[in-house]
């Protein structure tokens, strides 16, 4: 038996168990035959209730958050420009398939940075106000985790001093002068 026909089980035997014990099956509700009480209906119409989300999308936290995230996008971008075109190679597969060209990989962080915004938004929509927020946090987190790895793991580039021969390479000194003389 492969491993596929035993997720597959596993799957249909925990949403059978659920769906058993789920407590839908349990409600209980009026009786066939019990009397119902008459429902007049209103003479003027029912307004609908508003929704309350709690606070506004753009408050001052969002714009801190999706500003930071699209600061962090746009670094990520630079050092992933970088270090692809002194000869790096990109890890992740996702951006790996737009960082062909300057443009791809331009648009694959302004998407990020929309989708981050665009997934914020539906959960403020949906009243779940601490994922919304969760979301461009954990998008930063990740942003400045890869720019750190990227500026830590720079491809040696042709401007590096290592690179340059030494007839070419200028010395030059620094002087500091400490104290009063």
């Amino acid at each position: 038996m492969g491993w596929e026909k035993i997720l597959r089980a596993l799957l249909v035997g925990t949403i059978g168990f659920g769906g058993a014990f789920s407590a839908s099956l349990f409600a209980q509700g009026p009786a066939a035959d019990a009397p119902s009480a008459a429902v007049e209906s209103a003479s003027r119409p029912i307004a609908p209730q508003s929704l309350n989300f709690g606070h506004k999308f753009w408050d001052r936290e969002n714009y801190a958050l999706f500003a930071a995230s699209a600061a962090l996008s746009g670094a990520d971008f630079a050092v992933t420009r970088a270090n692809l075109q002194s000869g790096g190679k990109e890890l992740n597969p996702i951006v790996r398939m737009f960082g062909t060209s300057d443009a791809g990989l331009a648009a694959n962080f302004a998407g990020e940075t929309a989708g981050v915004i665009g997934v914020s938004y539906f959960c403020h929509k949906t009243g779940h106000h601490r994922m919304e927020r969760t979301i461009a946090m954990v998008n930063i987190g990740a942003s400045a985790g890869a720019v750190g790895y990227g500026l830590t793991h720079q491809s040696a580039s042709p401007t590096n001093a290592a690179t340059i021969p030494a007839h070419q390479a200028r010395a030059f000194t620094i002087r500091i002068k400490l104290g009063s003389r």
